[in-house]
């Protein structure tokens, strides 16, 4: 199960990050604690910039809220990242 309630707790978060960390978990699996939106996705959904998102979820990695996997397509072109929660 994932804790939500740390968020809260931790002001060296910004707003937009606490938005984007409750966004990826309410889209990630249970079991696995992933999930791979995109970041125009989550910047569309969301209502944020695109630069937004990316200095939001750089901040959760940097903070140990989440782990970022690069992922690839078959032919070797870059897709969509997958994302875990911590």
């Amino acid at each position: 199960m994932i804790d939500k309630m740390k968020v809260y707790k931790d002001t060296e978060l910004s707003h937009k990050a606490i938005l984007v960390y409750f966004y990826l978990c309410d889209r990630s699996n249970s079991k696995t604690k992933g999930c791979y939106p995109s970041t125009k996705t989550i910047s569309k959904d969301l209502n944020l910039s695109l630069s937004s998102v990316k200095r939001s979820l750089n901040e959760l990695i940097k903070n140990n809220y989440i782990e970022k996997e690069n992922r690839f397509r078959d032919n070797g072109g870059k897709t969509s990242n997958m994302y875990y929660i911590l």
